[in-house]
Formats: C-alpha cells, structure tokens, sequence
C-alpha cells in the first residue's frame, strides 16, 4: 500500500507589529479650566468664612457654601474632560 504524503504545515508567523503612538489630543483647555473652576470654589468658601457670612452674597446666608462647593463639583465635571 502507498504511503500517503505527509503536509508539512507552515511554521507560525506572528502577526506585523503594529507601531502605535499615543496621542495626546488633549484638549488644552481642560486642566486650567477645572483648576480656576476648583480655585474659585475654594475661593468663595474661604471669603464667606473670613468675611463673618456677608460676602461674597450676604443673602443666601449658609447657601454660600452649597455654591462654592458646586464650582468645586463642576471642576470636578470638568476633570472627566480631561485625555
């Protein structure tokens, strides 16, 4: 009986390296947004404390603080901008 032939089967090439290359696309205006947005926060919080509550508006009273930390969570908003 013949002997059948026998396939050699091609040795593994891996696939092509693929070159890639980070890009830093990221928006310019991000970082120093979000850190005035956070210095301001911070800002308006410490003038309402050494101010004795009337600035910077006397009549929202405790609600002062309730803005300055919204413009720290804006910043934070802001941050989830960042590349």
């Amino acid at each position: 009986m013949p002997k059948s032939r026998i396939r050699k089967k091609d040795d593994f090439t891996p696939p092509p390296i693929k070159k890639t290359t980070i890009k830093l696309d990221s928006r310019r205006w991000v970082a120093p947004f979000m850190l005035a947005l956070f210095a301001i926060g911070l800002l308006w919080i410490v003038v309402f404390y050494v101010t004795d509550m009337r600035f910077p508006i006397e009549s929202l009273k405790n609600w002062n603080i309730v803005v300055g930390f919204g413009f720290i969570a804006a910043g934070f908003g802001v941050s989830t901008q960042w590349k």
